[in-house]
């Protein structure tokens, strides 16, 4: 989960992995994959930040920015 601001300066959080668009309308506008939207305060490149030490604190980004390694994978030659 990520933190973030509404407005009113109140702080929650969000499941980073809902996460489905982040965008500057200029508010930035968080939307779920649930269809849920909510305004924040910071802006879109501190969200993204936030997601992707969240994605790389549970492993996900680890698992999907590395190469398969395709020589090890299949037949041997």
């Amino acid at each position: 989960m990520i933190a973030v601001t509404r407005l009113n300066g109140s702080q929650f959080h969000v499941n980073a992995l809902l996460i489905e668009t982040v965008e500057e309308t200029p508010d930035t506008l968080i939307t779920l994959t649930t269809g849920k939207k909510y305004i924040v305060t910071e802006n879109s490149s501190d969200v993204i930040r936030s997601i992707r030490h969240y994605l790389r604190s549970i492993g996900v980004v680890a698992a999907i920015a590395c190469p398969a390694d395709t020589q090890s994978e299949g037949a041997s030659s």
